[in-house]
């Protein structure tokens, strides 16, 4: 199969267990002492001297004999070694820089020895995956008329340059006067512009994805993928871990926050596929050298030089885009090249009946995984000593070079590479289609056979199908579509606990379908205490999705608060799982009207993940709920101070200034809570709260109106509505 290799050096057939785990240069004069000494070591001991003397030989015969045997000691067994020398044992993990202690030493560095590959490299969509929102970083147009509408929110959206930095305004129409105008600045471009520009906004580190993208392929912009049909988060869909880590190489995350950063490297670098690179660069720096030709380099990952399976999970990790569920105690961090994914994470993605046409848009793995190229061609590796373990199998490698743009790679190389097993030698002929067809697309197998089309999940974009097949009929692409279950594509086998999680992510992040909820239920027992204390943080995410609060304080009651709180739900974490779940048990309490024990759960929430400010919004709730006001008001400062447009912390700073007497303070915190979100129906509530308590019923029916013309259903409103209608 021909194919386009990673950058190795030399052909040959190598010895695998390379010198690299020990040094075998020692000295033969070190070497002949150690052997003298283990021998003679016996006739030296106090048991010999005590043997002799108890045989009562004289002292002359003594010294013969000893003499004597020393004689013989030395030439039997320590002339010349002629053992061969020890063979290095490969250990499980050979690679240097899987230990903790290496760390990552970013692009410029590798790009001091590697100048070539960084030229290229950078080039790439992968080297242009992220950066600062520049002029030359963004692939837009921009129009003084360019404005999309969303007419789900009643927002319009205009992008435009002001000087060097890139700003989105938002605003809203009433007849020809704009009643709403919002200007945000934009950060960061994600994508490398052959699909689209995404954007981002950091607020003291806290990243956000902005309402507004730019479709490369039909040079348009439009709302984000997700922000369409009413689910237009605007300013506040969080950006966290899992994210970052495949847009760039090692984010500086906050542990205890959802999206909060102290840096974000400018792409996806070297070491995203190789691993870190302080191994390798002290190694190198001391003139240490290793001959690739015949050994791995075991300082640094060449996913070249990898396991078939091994190099497939380095491409994967990213382009395998689904629901990822984490492995217990695990992280974005942690997996690295040359490890086994599944051992870190598990990545599912939905089954449906008949549907065989659709596809996400980074499923490339998924979707080639499933071509009988690849499974015909997959086969586990046997030769040991090949410093090319997929060159007879189909990997991403065998197409792509990893190093160079698909934009400047010609057509041919992809085309070569089918022809290359796909050969009058190995088959029949080299395409069943006519000839005419065949002469129209000029042999072009990957235009026929890798498709392109649009994904799924992201709009105005086509992409190849990397699902290698003879194209579908039109009866085939129009058979009603029929879910069949969650699969998981990089582990066979998942346990309960892992399969539970994964339908509750699919109800919670991406389509709110109860089967998911059911599903998940099949998976979690709860009929013995032990089963209870083995899926506590499942359980309760399942019920507290269903707003099932008595069933949540049921299993907190079987356990015992005390011990969740001091014992159990207890680690800090990437991911802040014991965090989410004592926030859950919290809302549990607070919606029976417990607001103490909520308070208790709210607290310890907040002392596990102190940068989320939804859980330090909801511990000043629970205090203001006490009639702890002043402690209140402290704590929605701080979430203030942490990030200033959390509109939440805004609005019941606002309240517990006018509780506390003072209504000019709390509508210096509404106006500014309105500025930022005008539809935010606690926020409007309040505010016509503030009116009432002024005594300007007008103005507080007002208000009511904008809740109920957005949510005709909030019956909090309707009764407020009711009260202020005699009141002039």
């Amino acid at each position: 199969m021909l194919t386009a290799d990673l950058p190795l050096s030399g052909t040959k057939s190598p010895d695998r267990s390379a010198p690299v785990f020990y040094s075998t240069q020692i000295s033969y004069s070190l070497k002949f002492v150690i052997r003298c000494y283990r021998y003679l070591y016996p006739i030296f001991s106090v048991k010999f001297v005590f043997l002799y003397l108890n045989m009562k030989f004289s002292i002359r015969t003594f010294i013969l004999f000893f003499a004597f045997s020393v004689i013989v000691l030395l030439m039997t067994f320590c002339g010349p070694d002629q053992t061969p020398p020890p063979v290095a044992v490969k250990p499980a993990d050979p690679y240097l820089n899987h230990s903790d202690t290496a760390h990552y030493v970013g692009m410029h560095q590798c790009m001091l020895c590697h100048q070539n590959i960084y030229n290229t490299f950078i080039e790439t969509g992968m080297g242009k995956s992220f950066d600062l929102a520049t002029k030359h970083k963004s692939s837009a147009k921009f129009d003084k008329n360019t404005v999309i509408y969303d007419k789900y929110s009643d927002f319009y959206y205009h992008p435009f340059w002001d000087k060097d930095s890139l700003k989105f305004m938002e605003f809203r129409m009433k007849g020809k006067d704009t009643i709403f105008k919002r200007i945000e600045k934009v950060d960061y471009i994600v994508g490398s512009g052959q699909h689209t520009n995404s954007h981002i906004q950091s607020v003291n580190g806290y990243l956000n994805q902005m309402p507004m993208t730019f479709y490369t392929q039909k040079q348009q912009w439009d709302l984000p993928p997700g922000f369409e049909h009413g689910f237009n988060t605007r300013f506040a869909r969080k950006i966290g871990l899992e994210c970052m880590s495949c847009h760039n190489t090692l984010p500086g995350f906050v542990e205890g926050s959802e999206n909060k950063f102290t840096s974000v490297p400018e792409g996806v670098s070297c070491e995203r596929c190789h691993g870190p690179g302080s191994v390798h660069v002290q190694q190198r720096s001391t003139g240490s050298k290793i001959d690739t030709s015949k050994y791995i380099d075991y300082s640094i990952v060449n996913p070249g030089k990898l396991p078939i399976d091994l190099q497939f999970d380095v491409c994967q990790r990213c382009h395998l885009q689904g629901n990822t569920v984490l492995k217990e105690g695990k992280s974005f961090f942690d997996f690295r090249p040359g490890m086994k994914l599944s051992d870190y994470m598990t990545t599912f993605l939905p089954r449906y009946k008949n549907a065989d046409d659709q596809f996400i848009m980074a499923s490339h793995a998924d979707r080639l995984k499933q071509s009988k190229c690849f499974i015909n061609s997959f086969k586990p590796e046997t030769d040991s000593t090949s410093l090319r373990p997929y060159k007879n199998s189909l990997t991403c490698v065998t197409c792509h070079n990893p190093h160079v743009s698909v934009r400047v790679t010609g057509k041919e190389v992809f085309n070569n590479a089918c022809k290359n097993c796909h050969n009058t030698t190995t088959h029949n002929e080299l395409c069943s289609e006519k000839e005419s067809v065949r002469a129209a697309v000029q042999d072009n197998c990957v235009g026929c056979h890798m498709p392109r089309s649009g994904s799924i999940d992201i709009p105005h974009v086509t992409v190849h199908d990397h699902f290698i097949r003879k194209p579908m009929k039109k009866e085939e692409v129009q058979k009603v579509k029929e879910f069949i279950g969650l699969a998981a594509i990089n582990e066979k086998h998942p346990d309960n606990k892992i399969m539970a999680r994964a339908y509750i992510q699919q109800y919670d992040k991406f389509e709110y379908n109860p089967v998911f909820l059911d599903s998940a239920k099949k998976y979690l027992g709860d009929k013995t205490a032990d089963d209870v204390k083995e899926n506590l943080e499942d359980l309760v995410h399942l019920y507290f999705i269903k707003q099932d609060y008595a069933r949540i304080l049921s299993y907190v009651n079987q356990t015992g608060k005390d011990e969740l709180l001091n014992r159990v739900l207890i680690k800090k974490s990437w991911s802040n799982d014991n965090a989410w779940t004592l926030y859950r048990i919290g809302e549990a309490y607070y919606n029976t009207q417990d607001i103490a024990d909520a308070y208790l759960f709210y607290k310890k929430a907040d002392e596990l993940a102190p940068y989320n400010p939804e859980f330090k919004n909801k511990l000043g709730a629970s205090l203001m709920a006490q009639n702890k006001v002043t402690e209140a008001m402290a704590v929605f400062e701080a979430t203030l101070n942490e990030n200033p447009k959390f509109v939440p912390a805004l609005t019941n700073l606002g309240y517990a200034y006018l509780v506390s007497g003072n209504p000019d303070q709390a509508n210096v915190f509404y106006k500014r809570g309105l500025a930022l979100d005008p539809d935010y129906e606690p926020l409007l509530m309040n505010v016509a709260g503030l009116y009432a308590y002024q005594k300007n019923y007008a103005a507080a029916r007002e208000m009511i109106g904008r809740v109920l013309k957005k949510n005709p259903k909030n019956e909090q409103a309707k009764q407020a509505f009711e009260q202020l209608k005699g009141l002039n």
